[in-house]
């Protein structure tokens, strides 16, 4: 059974804040999560160690057959994921 799951990042994904949503996307994604959804309404800044966090999160999700979609950035974090091919690997929802 395939299943979705969904995933809420407020504030800064960066070096303080990485390994934390990293061990959180671990546990949640399973062999049997083919969906994964990333809220990112709410996330004001993201570094290079919050870019291979959700690379990390891909190749796992990927591993299953499934994708993430990055919901909702805010523009500036938009424009990070643009500039850095992001908009190539991942599906961006306004």
């Amino acid at each position: 059974m395939t299943e979705s799951a969904f995933y809420k990042i407020t504030g800064r994904l960066d070096g303080v804040t990485a390994a934390s949503h990293d061990a959180a996307l671990r546990t949640m994604l399973t062999p049997s999560v083919q969906a994964l959804t990333i809220d990112l309404a709410e996330l004001d800044y993201v570094s290079s160690a919050g870019l291979r966090v959700l690379l990390l999160a891909a190749k796992t999700v990927k591993a299953s057959g499934g994708g993430i979609t990055l919901a909702h950035p805010t523009p500036n974090v938009h424009e990070v994921l643009r500039m850095s091919g992001f908009d190539k690997i991942f599906t961006i929802t306004p």
